[in-house]
């Protein structure tokens, strides 16, 4: 899923890939999807991209713009993955997109669970990417901690931490995913509500979310994800799916793996107390 470090590591691959490709074809779902959603029928994407050159791209939340010339932009998100294919390359047998560029490389775009593939000219008018773009991200020196204070104390119900902040894209970007580790080194439970929250514990979770945010950033993304190139993020997660039942790095108590909020959260039930 793309969240705010394979965003941002995507866009800077891409913007420095593919800026002055000009887009030749555009090839429809090779595998349709029934979660792979596209502006109208994705047959005209040709007329929308095709003679398009790409002016840039720019990674946000959980979205990463791609940007033409002419106003044009192809915007992926949540569970979309893109892959840069170099010429002479041979096609993936499966994939929901495929653009050809001038150079003979291209690109293809596949659907995991869900995700968005949106061609279009002019502003993209979906509730999620305007408030991805008009907050501040945890990567930018805006996002301080009075900024971070100001979205907790800004919702009145009790939340536990992973509905306070990877749920409704009060952080875009932030989901459940990077939400683990940012909860592990804070040493907060998943399941804690904001009600118990000590002073000092909401400065270790802004500390927490600023740091673990831009190590996997640095790092490339998680390694379990995939960048433009198909590699593995370099950040080596400490809580995730390979981790789940194995001993916690810091006390050696068992990482427990539980179903919360429409997902799996992973914890370590000595470092991070309910």
């Amino acid at each position: 899923m793309l969240e705010i470090p394979e965003s941002k590591t995507i866009s800077i691959q891409s913007d420095s890939m593919l800026k002055g490709k000009i887009v030749t074809s555009v090839f429809s779902p090779k595998s349709p999807h029934k979660f792979a959603f596209f502006n109208g029928d994705p047959a005209g994407y040709a007329g929308t991209l095709e003679g398009r050159e790409i002016i840039s791209a720019k990674g946000h939340g959980m979205f990463v713009d791609i940007c033409f010339d002419k106003d044009t932009t192809l915007t992926i998100g949540e569970g979309t993955s893109v892959r840069y294919h170099p010429p002479a390359s041979q096609a993936p047998d499966k994939y929901q997109l495929l653009i050809t560029f001038d150079d003979e490389s291209f690109i293809s775009f596949n659907v995991a669970m869900y995700g968005l593939i949106w061609a279009y000219k002019g502003r993209f008018d979906n509730k999620y990417h305007i408030i991805s773009l008009e907050s501040i991200s945890p990567l930018d020196d805006g996002f301080n901690e009075a900024y971070f204070n100001k979205i907790v104390h800004g919702e009145s119900r009790d939340l536990s931490a992973k509905a306070l902040l990877a749920t409704e894209q009060r952080i875009p970007g932030l989901g459940n995913g990077v939400l683990q580790d940012i909860l592990f080194n804070a040493g907060i439970h998943p399941k804690r509500k904001k009600s118990k929250f000590s002073d000092s514990e909401l400065h270790k979770l802004f500390q927490s979310l600023k740091l673990t945010l831009g190590n996997m950033t640095d790092l490339g993304g998680r390694d379990t994800e995939r960048d433009l190139f198909g590699q593995c993020g370099k950040y080596k997660t400490l809580l995730s799916k390979n981790t789940a039942n194995k001993p916690c790095p810091v006390c050696g108590d068992t990482i427990r793996k539980e179903a919360y909020l429409g997902g799996a959260v992973y914890y370590c039930p000595s470092c991070q107390k309910l």
